[in-house]
């Protein structure tokens, strides 16, 4: 349902925010306006946003647009919004000198929201256009992602989901605020503003699946999914790509994203050898998170099924819980050999070293 207070039956079309899937929209377009010509991915980030100043000059000059989309620019996560001042992508650039740096560019991987939205801002630039604007024409409307907005003032002439966080005495409560942000915090939509619903998402996955269609070529769309940097024991995955996170699945190659906002679980998984996709949204907390999890879990189960045509087809019949593969129990492994489908903020995490 909807809300525990307002209940409506959730169909294919309500909206739910998306937290970090959004940055796989931030980093499509990026890569159109790689195709284009207008962006080059291995040059300094100043190229295109001169004005950037962070807490080491050195780092300030080296920062490349590839180490944003792939969490090596050695940023910290991000700068906390307090409702105040410039919240545009500008307003926040303006203090990116106040955000604590953890690495040199290109020395480890670190996932950072505070990357993304200094990547909406290199769209702004060279486009000329707001962020949402450029996104709606880079990719929004090209894809036919009617459902896959910014800011309340649309998703609410849209049937969409309140979080809800599960009080101490056991009863769910909407969570307030909406999505992982306060509204008007335009700053973080790059990397987490994105509402949308499971029909978008999967004609999102759809996309990613194709040959590009108008937007891109499919060699460039392609290429987000080649690993740019590995990730060592790292519950995130194998390595990140430009923005997926990528993952080994019993021999398999899965790229996905996960987000998390206030009650709200988002996940994204997408298995290109199989031509297959799971997305899974939920509206509850705390435990909303780790039945996503069991939901992907149960779907990476079924491109392993047995199939009549030996490829991408049908399952075969009959492949119901008693006949697909058994997930291991990994309670009892050593810690390195675990594989678990990762979160991703919403909350704060760090990948391991690369």
């Amino acid at each position: 349902m909807t809300s525990v207070h307002t209940p409506l039956p959730v169909d294919e079309h309500t909206l739910f925010p998306l937290a970090s899937v959004s940055k796989t929209f931030t980093a499509t377009a990026l890569m159109r306006l790689v195709a284009e010509g207008k962006v080059d991915l291995h040059a300094p980030v100043r190229t295109y946003v001169p004005e950037l100043k962070l807490a080491d000059e050195e780092s300030a000059a080296r920062i490349t647009v590839l180490n944003l989309l792939n969490h090596t620019a050695g940023l910290e996560w991000n700068l906390i919004d307090d409702g105040e001042g410039d919240r545009s992508l500008a307003g926040l650039v303006a203090k990116l000198s106040q955000l604590p740096l953890i690495a040199p560019p290109g020395a480890r991987a670190s996932y950072s929201q505070a990357g993304y939205n200094l990547a909406g801002r290199i769209i702004e630039k060279v486009t000329g256009l707001p962020f949402e604007q450029a996104m709606a024409s880079l990719v929004l409307e090209p894809v036919g992602l009617a459902d896959t907005v910014y800011g309340l003032s649309e998703v609410m002439v849209r049937k969409f989901a309140v979080g809800h966080n599960r009080g101490e005495d056991g009863t769910l409560r909407p969570a307030r605020p909406w999505a992982a942000f306060k509204e008007g915090a335009r700053g973080d939509n790059p990397g987490g503003g994105l509402a949308s619903s499971v029909s978008d998402l999967l004609r999102w996955a759809r996309f990613q699946l194709g040959d590009g269609e108008d937007v891109l070529p499919a060699a460039q769309l392609h290429r987000m999914r080649e690993q740019t940097v590995r990730l060592r024991a790292s519950t995130l995955g194998e390595g990140f790509g430009i923005c997926w996170f990528l993952h080994d699945l019993d021999g398999l190659h899965g790229i996905g994203h996960g987000g998390s906002g206030n009650g709200q679980f988002a996940e994204l998984l997408i298995v290109p050898e199989r031509d297959f996709a799971v997305v899974s949204l939920a509206n509850a907390g705390p435990d909303g998170y780790p039945f996503n999890q069991s939901v992907v879990r149960w779907a990476l189960a079924l491109p392993r099924r047995h199939r009549e045509d030996g490829g991408a087809g049908r399952v075969r019949r009959g492949a119901g819980p008693a006949g697909r593969r058994p997930l291991r129990d990994r309670r009892h492994e050593p810690r390195h050999r675990r594989r678990r489908y990762p979160a991703h903020p919403g909350g704060r995490h760090q990948a391991g070293d690369p």
